[in-house]
């Protein structure tokens, strides 16, 4: 079934021309360009007042100076060294060079009508060793980029952890596997909101921690790269029981964090803290009653795993059910703790997939994936559920943002809403030229915002909208092959190139600008 065709309510037809000199660093420019595009209407004013529109990144990706400065390694550092780990055994040693070239990227953000800016600390900067000494040379770092954002008007939205455990702890105790990162946590993010919170009212504690614990330790994707035989390539660890073991971890670390900023500094400080969530939709294939409940088990086991235990208390019945006793369970105090430990939540949402009832026996080998018991189908009656981009997993399907969000709404309070990662990956091999020219991208964040704005219309609590990502970045285990920026970055020498896309928004968020 096709998705039904909406109207394009906050769009105009008309053509704007957009002189796309794309500045680099150190001055350099190439000859202008005129672009013409189809372009939106007052996207700013068609979303509620006060919305923000921001743009975001994180640390590993985009920093540089991995081992320099004092900073500790974090688990992707380690992780990088495996040979074929990473597309080109590529690393984030230097990575964009951010740590550098911070002025230059805010001045960009400024230039393209941005309202904020969402980075990640690195945990291992400010603490080469998870706890104890503090790098007062990571702290001056942070500092920098925070008042230099603050004095042109960008407001800082700051995640506490994107992926990069310090090494220390992995070594120390197998990190997230135990316990006592709970407080480690705790005592981090304490010193962030210490440090930071007096210009810092936006906080984020972790990016998309089902990622962390399904890639890092059910099929060993993504660091520590720990998972049970059956699944991967994996020297160590159990797919049955260790991503359940992380994300219940995860979960008393941030309600940890949110207790001890509520506790210490929010009154004070009068800022707000959440938590960042991955959220493929997940589409039934027929209206089988047993497709549908494969979708509902995706969505239980994807965003139920930690959204239901911050809005209510516990983990989806789903996944209790299943699960059984590898689940592990809150304590009463632990409940009190983490029920309600969000002010917001942030979706980074990109793709939609169809989800269907394979109609198999019981796995041979268990793990976090085997126990969803479903299929996925990108195709339906042979028709592509949407075009892919470079991304093998990445399929332009506007309507499920529409769906992802009115689902987080209807079942779980309508709370406060951030859309806190959206974009698509052109190939990082594009010349510059033909990577300038992303009128794909253009299309994929105006479908895309167009259903955001429908959701908003029908009462859904949303604040902000970021694109992923500011800049082209180190890709994880993509490296550099994969272009997520609406600003182009040149590798040879690391000069900035804002792209078509970055101009279509300058354009809508400057009409009629408050």
């Amino acid at each position: 079934m096709r998705a039904k065709a909406l109207p394009f309510l906050i769009f105009c037809l008309g053509i704007i021309q957009c002189i796309s000199h794309a500045a680099g660093s150190n001055g350099a420019s190439e000859q202008p360009e005129t672009v013409r595009f189809e372009t939106a209407g007052d996207l700013r004013h068609s979303f509620p007042k006060g919305f923000v529109f921001g743009t975001a990144t994180s640390a590993y990706q985009v920093e540089g100076m991995a081992d320099k400065d004092g900073r500790g390694p974090s688990i992707w550092d380690e992780f990088v060294k495996i040979p074929g780990i990473v597309a080109n055994n590529a690393t984030g040693e230097v990575a964009v060079d951010q740590y550098h070239r911070y002025k230059e990227d805010v001045d960009i953000m400024k230039m393209l009508n941005f309202d904020a800016y969402r980075f990640s600390i690195s945990w291992s900067r400010i603490f080469p060793d998870g706890t104890g000494k503090v790098n007062w040379n990571g702290v001056a770092y942070y500092n920098r980029l925070i008042d230099y954002m603050i004095e042109k008007g960008i407001t800082p939205y700051v995640n506490l952890y994107h992926y990069d455990l310090p090494l220390a702890l992995e070594k120390k105790y197998k990190g997230l596997l135990s316990y006592q990162v709970v407080k480690d946590f705790a005592d981090y993010t304490d010193f962030c909101f210490k440090t930071f919170g007096d210009r810092v009212k936006n906080w984020m504690t972790f990016n998309e921690p089902r990622v962390v614990a399904a890639l890092g330790y059910d099929n060993g994707l993504f660091a520590p790269g720990r998972c049970s035989k059956a699944f991967g390539n994996c020297s160590a660890g159990d797919s049955a029981t260790e991503p359940y073991i992380v994300a219940h971890h995860l979960i008393l670390s941030h309600a940890a964090a949110v207790q001890r900023y509520r506790e210490k500094y929010q009154e004070k400080q009068k800022g707000r803290i959440g938590i960042l969530l991955d959220f493929v939709y997940y589409e039934p294939l027929t209206r089988s009653k047993a497709d549908n409940l494969a979708a509902q088990r995706a969505r239980d086991f994807h965003i139920g795993w930690f959204i239901h235990p911050i809005v209510y208390g516990e983990y989806p019945k789903t996944m209790q059910n299943i699960v059984g006793n590898r689940l592990p369970k809150f304590t009463k105090e632990e409940v009190k703790m983490v029920k309600g430990s969000m002010d917001f939540v942030g979706i980074n949402h990109y793709t939609t997939f169809y989800m269907y009832d394979p109609h198999q026996p019981k796995p041979k080998y268990l793990g976090y994936q085997q126990d969803w018991n479903v299929g996925f189908a990108y195709k339906k009656n042979g028709v592509p559920i949407g075009p892919r981009a470079n991304s093998n997993w990445l399929y332009n399907v506007p309507w499920g943002m529409y769906k992802a969000v009115m689902y987080i709404k209807e079942r779980y309070g309508n709370p406060t809403i951030i859309l806190s990662e959206n974009g698509m990956d052109d190939p990082g091999n594009f010349t510059r030229s033909k990577a300038l020219h992303d009128t794909t991208r253009i299309g994929y964040f105006k479908a895309y915002l167009t259903q955001l704005k429908k959701a908003a219309d029908e009462g859904a609590n949303l604040v902000g909208y970021f694109a992923w990502s500011l800049l082209d970045n180190f890709e994880w285990r993509s490296g550099y092959t994969s272009r997520f920026g609406i600003v182009y970055v040149d590798y040879t020498n690391l000069r900035r190139y804002p792209k078509i896309s970055a101009y279509w928004f300058k354009k809508l968020l400057e009409r009629n600008k408050d």
